[in-house]
């Protein structure tokens, strides 16, 4: 099993190319159910969790070539499959996103419950009760999601949840409305740029969506898709990661195709740390001050600061001059990092869905475990500045967001490299 060893202590200089976004590429991928004709996406990122889409839809009868460096070409060859088996679920949560194209076009979805990191409870309630309200028939079958309609009407939806809007329950319920029969509105729809980027794909297609980016999105139905071309927007979380990176080794990097607009809850309350962030020409550049300001930090969903990045920051206000709160609204259970972070030297407190982080002047290497994608992130930002050795552990979680992260930090000075846990 790899894991990732690091030795601290160089500040990162350089370039470091955004890869396509990891959360809006899985549910385009799975939006060609959809299509006739071919679909052509470009900067498709070289990820664990995109292998494992495109492993499920060619099990749902499409093909997937990959005709270059992020490009895939996708057609659908067999609708008889409807079945998305627990043996490639189980292995990434937005497989579900599989289940508002296969009931749309093929009249019938059988998802099995979702797996994905250990972050605490996400339930797909919102996205059954999405469907159901567009007319299908549901029911829990040998721990299989089971739908049904002969033909998805058009319907009004309310997708807030207890934690506010779900992502891919918004676009699970918008994929399946695209091909229902009239008018469907989604209030307290999520609003982030993924979902924009969805939005805008299967507008392209043909379907008639409005409003996306507002929570009140309004889709007219149509009676087919075909395929277009579409470049995947760049991952804000990559570019968030790699701009913590630079304030936490003191460095100074430019993020070649980062969109500020998509960043500003990040921006704000990096600035408030003394990290200095700047719109470039072909992305964003950011540096950093010497002394960290402690700050509060809340996550929200967008435009809020993002969970995605709770873990990330964590470790940079670790090095903070004085006492950090960081509360989590999003996954209230998530802060499986704590406890590695303590190992690190950090001063870390967990009560309930809140940390309290008590600043200090240095970090230690140590063997450290990810329990997650976002926490494996978080933990290799505070190998990058720590005193001595680093080794995390089960590199796997972070693979399934990150496109080759060893070699875009190495590349900027950073002293990591990629090791079999067993040697």
């Amino acid at each position: 099993m790899d894991c990732f060893e690091i030795n601290g202590g160089p500040r990162l200089r350089g370039t470091v190319n955004i890869s396509g976004s990891k959360n809006a590429a899985l549910p385009i991928l799975a939006a060609t159910i959809l299509c006739e004709g071919e679909t052509v996406l470009h900067r498709v990122p070289d990820l664990a969790d995109v292998r494992q889409m495109t492993h499920l839809l060619e099990k749902l009868g499409l093909s997937v070539e990959r005709t270059g460096p992020g490009t895939l070409r996708i057609r659908v060859e067999d609708e008889m499959n409807c079945h998305a088996e627990y043996k490639e679920v189980s292995k990434m949560r937005a497989s579900v996103c599989v289940m508002g194209p296969l009931l749309a076009k093929r009249k019938q979805a059988q998802v099995a419950m979702p797996g994905g990191c250990s972050i605490g409870d996400r339930p797909v309630d919102l996205h059954i009760q999405g469907m159901t309200a567009l007319g299908a028939d549901f029911e829990l079958t040998n721990g299989d999601m089971l739908l049904k309609a002969k033909k998805l009407k058009g319907a009004e939806i309310f997708l807030g949840g207890a934690f506010g809007s779900t992502v891919t329950g918004t676009a699970n319920v918008m994929m399946a409305a695209v091909l229902a029969d009239g008018r469907t509105i989604i209030e307290s729809a999520a609003c982030e740029p993924e979902i924009v980027d969805l939005s805008e794909f299967l507008n392209k297609c043909g379907a008639n969506i409005k409003g996306y980016g507002t929570p009140r999105i309004t889709i007219e139905g149509t009676g087919s898709l075909t395929g277009c071309e579409h470049t995947i927007l760049p991952d804000r979380i990559e570019a968030g990661t790699f701009a913590i990176a630079a304030a936490i080794t003191n460095g100074d990097l430019s993020l070649k195709c980062a969109r500020l607009e998509h960043m500003l809850a990040v921006v704000d309350r990096l600035r408030k740390i003394g990290v200095i962030i700047e719109r470039a020409e072909d992305g964003v550049a950011v540096s950093s001050a010497r002394r960290l300001e402690p700050i509060d930090i809340t996550t929200q969903p967008y435009p809020g600061f993002p969970t995605d990045l709770q873990a990330q920051v964590m470790a940079l206000l670790c090095l903070a001059d004085g006492n950090s709160v960081l509360c989590e609204k999003v996954f209230p259970d998530r802060f499986l990092h704590v406890a590695e972070l303590n190992r690190m030297g950090a001063r870390l407190r967990k009560e309930g869905p809140t940390v309290i982080v008590q600043g200090v002047k240095r970090l230690v290497g140590a063997p450290v475990m990810a329990s997650d994608l976002r926490a494996s992130a978080g933990l290799v930002l505070a190998g990058l500045v720590a005193r001595g050795r680093t080794v995390v552990r089960r590199a796997y979680h972070i693979d399934r967001g990150y496109e080759r992260i060893e070699e875009k930090l190495s590349a900027v000075g950073a002293d990591v490299r990629r090791v079999d846990e067993e040697l």
